[in-house]
């Protein structure tokens, strides 16, 4: 992935963006709507354990992409998840568009519900992140990787909080450990929780 969008009309959410993505000059932020992203390959789902897609961004991305799409998400969550796929998890689906050829499924709740008070944003971007560079090896296929806000509409999460832990997983994306003991794991625990250092 050689950059990654985040795009919401929300303006107190794109400002939090701004904030907690300031170190990273391979992320833009636009205060937009995914439609109105020129160029992109994949636009992340921010979504449900179960794939509907009939309300808020994935309504839009169903609208955008045609109903298969829904389908074609429902149908490798039975077969490969048991008909539930767990926050935590992401897995890339073909759209058919010719311009923009994949949807990263990646839950941020089982079911709509408020998620403000959980980790799970940061889950979710965490899965995003590894499933599109999986995905991308050996070959890459997936430059640009368009996101919404994940868990701030629905999930009802307060955007400085949510731009926090999307911000967080693509740091540890960028600089993993190099060993893992118990007083990395506590701290980064803290960090993911907390926000302390």
């Amino acid at each position: 992935m050689q950059k990654l969008i985040l795009v919401d009309p929300n303006a107190s959410l794109c400002n939090a963006w701004r904030q907690a993505f300031a170190p990273y000059q391979a992320v833009e932020i636009l205060h937009s709507r995914f439609e109105q992203v020129p160029d992109f390959d994949c636009m992340v789902s921010a979504a449900n354990s179960f794939g509907l897609m009939d309300g808020g961004v994935d309504l839009a991305i169903t609208r955008f992409f045609g109903s298969e799409l829904q389908e074609r998400v429902q149908a490798h969550i039975i077969k490969h998840y048991t008909g539930e796929q767990p926050v935590g998890t992401s897995f890339i689906v073909e759209t058919g568009h010719s311009r923009h050829p994949y949807v990263a499924h990646t839950p941020t709740m089982r079911v709509p519900m408020p998620i403000h008070a959980t980790d799970h944003v940061y889950l979710a971007m965490k899965a995003l992140i590894e499933a599109v560079t999986a995905f991308n090896t050996p070959q890459e296929r997936i430059r640009v990787v368009v996101c919404p806000g994940l868990g701030t509409a629905t999930g009802r999460m307060p955007v400085e909080e949510a731009a926090r832990q999307m911000a967080l997983a693509y740091r540890y994306y960028l600089d993993p450990p190099r060993a893992i003991t118990w007083p990395y794991a506590a701290a980064r625990n803290r960090h993911i929780i907390s926000g302390d250092e």
